[in-house]
Order: C-alpha cells, then structure tokens, then sequence
C-alpha cells in the first residue's frame, strides 16, 4: 500500500521537476495523507487522476497536515 500511495502522491506533481525540494514535499504529502486518503478515498482504484480527484471532492474534510502539504506541493 505504502508504495503505490508514494507512486499516486508523485503522480500529483507537475510534470516538471524541482530536485530535493519537490522530493521533500511529495514526502510530506505522503506522510500527512496516508490516513486521509484511508478514510475518505478507500475503494477508490489508482490511476487516471482518481485520488487526486478524491481528494479535491473532500478537500474540506481533509487534515490540517494534509491540507497543507498539499498546498505546498501545488506552490512548488
């Protein structure tokens, strides 16, 4: 499970790359998330854009930790 959340988390990101800092934010994200994605997006089958998708249909319902590693991930 851990690996393919790490696979969906970098698929989160932006096409282009920013090293370590980019790298450092897809690990927060992962590591603030896990739970959320859990308990909001269980059932919900990877890829084509699906827990992305999730997590913006309860953005609201999101932890402070994953709320904002997600937003940071989107400035970077």
């Amino acid at each position: 499970m851990k690996r393919i959340l790490s696979v969906v988390f970098a698929g989160l990101v932006a096409a282009s790359a920013h090293g370590a800092t980019q790298e450092a934010e897809i690990k927060a994200v992962e590591t603030y998330c896990k739970a959320d994605v859990e308990r909001l997006c269980k059932g919900v089958k990877f890829g084509g854009g699906a827990l992305k998708s999730c997590l913006k249909t309860n953005e609201k319902e999101l932890s402070v930790g994953c709320a904002e590693a997600l937003k940071s991930l989107k400035e970077g």
